[in-house]
């Protein structure tokens, strides 16, 4: 049963926004809002008075002195005055857990458009008020001091799948090498140079180790960046470009303490698969491309797992035969992903739900996959705690 059988309505994405990613000096929490915020309006055709309600994720986590930035987006247009708007948080999976609440007031019919935004600024902050940020997302770290940050609790996940698996020190550099050669074709991205497989497998004064196994090029940039969404019930005939049909959606979350979760399995983040494919009625096989968290390349390796493409163990495969490249069966990360297109924390989940939409209505330009009807994106904070999936279609 589908989320429009289930709910005898259709949550439409129809109109969206999406700023370049990276270190924007020049850019403010306000503008990078105001901008896409803007664009995804315009582009769905609609005036700024058509907004119900307004829904922004951001994780901040102290990276910010401003903490309370939900009525930004009202800086758009005067005709958003009094508009309800939310700030979301749920660590690095913001974006979409605005864009499920967004989702989720349409269907509880109290509005009819919503706004969602994705940002975040982080490029103006120290490293140490960065990897204490980040850190503030993981029960066992929070307020430790790390000379490793987040980078060493996915290492120490890579680790543990060593123990049990065998080394991917390789696949990891092939996956780095996939997303960055993807990440050229993407114009939002940071990081676009094709770096290749040699230098991403290798370490070098270049390519350091950052924790063991994990070098540079397995680790997500620092970022700033937004992206928007208009979700709807119904869509403008002087929209931009066709809609998108959310097809279903799935949320699940882990417990906090690391010693009570397997650190290979990411539980909850297959539950979150499972939950968004049965209520799209569809199953991985219908899928054309997905676009996933990877923070670090580990993570793209255990999504492989989690979401089914390959039994616990054997993500190397995706990879080794080919199906997650570009020309692949199974493409995953056509953007670049996190890793090339940058990882501003509250903007990822709105940004991977734009380019799908982008991808599925034949707008991607140069990142334009041949075949696109249907796609699934995975957003996570934490360690596998908080986990969100949507599958998506084209209308």
């Amino acid at each position: 049963m589908s989320l429009k059988e289930q709910f005898s309505k259709d949550v439409l994405l129809t109109g969206w926004g999406h700023s370049r990613f990276g270190k924007l000096t020049d850019e403010t929490l306000e503008s990078l809002i105001v901008q896409v915020a803007s664009e995804a309006i315009s582009n769905a055709g609609i005036e700024p008075g058509q907004i119900d309600e307004i829904y922004l994720g951001q994780f901040n986590s102290g990276m910010m002195p401003l903490a309370f930035p939900s009525s930004l987006a009202l800086q758009v247009s005067p005709d958003l005055a009094n508009v309800a708007a939310t700030r979301v948080e749920n660590a690095c999976a913001s974006g979409s857990a605005a864009f499920q609440q967004g989702t989720k007031s349409l269907l509880a019919g109290t509005a009819k458009t919503v706004l969602v935004i994705g940002a975040e600024k982080m490029t103006h902050a120290g490293a140490d008020v960065v990897g204490a940020a980040l850190l503030g997302a993981d029960y066992d770290m929070a307020g430790q001091t790390s000379t490793t940050g987040f980078t060493g609790l996915f290492a120490d996940v890579a680790k543990h799948y060593e123990k049990r698996y065998g080394s991917v020190s390789d696949v990891l550099g092939t996956i780095s090498a996939k997303n960055h050669r993807n990440g050229v074709d993407n114009p939002y991205a940071q990081l676009r140079k094709d770096l290749g497989e040699e230098f991403c497998r290798t370490v070098s004064d270049k390519n350091p180790m950052v924790a063991d196994p994990l070098r540079r090029t397995d680790c997500s940039p620092v970022s700033d960046g937004a992206a928007a969404v208009v979700l709807s019930t119904s869509a403008s005939s002087s929209a931009a470009t066709l809609p998108v049909q959310l097809a279903g959606f799935g949320h699940a979350n882990d417990f906090f303490p690391a010693e009570r979760r397997d650190p290979t399995a990411f539980a909850a983040t297959r539950t979150s698969w499972q939950r968004a494919l049965a209520m799209a009625g569809v199953g991985l096989e219908d899928l054309d491309f997905a676009e996933v968290h990877d923070c670090f390349t580990i993570a793209e390796l255990l999504m492989y797992e989690a979401m089914g493409l390959t039994e616990p163990g054997q993500g190397a495969r995706a990879v080794t035969e080919g199906w997650v490249f570009k020309d692949g069966k199974f493409p995953v990360n056509v953007s670049g992903g996190l890793k090339a297109k940058g990882h501003p924390v509250g903007a990822t989940g709105v940004s991977q739900h734009v380019i799908a939409a982008m991808q599925l209505t034949g707008t991607a330009g140069d990142m334009q996959l041949g075949r696109a009807r249907r796609a699934a994106v995975q957003n996570m904070g934490g360690v596998g705690i908080a986990n969100y999936v949507s599958v998506l279609e084209a209308v």
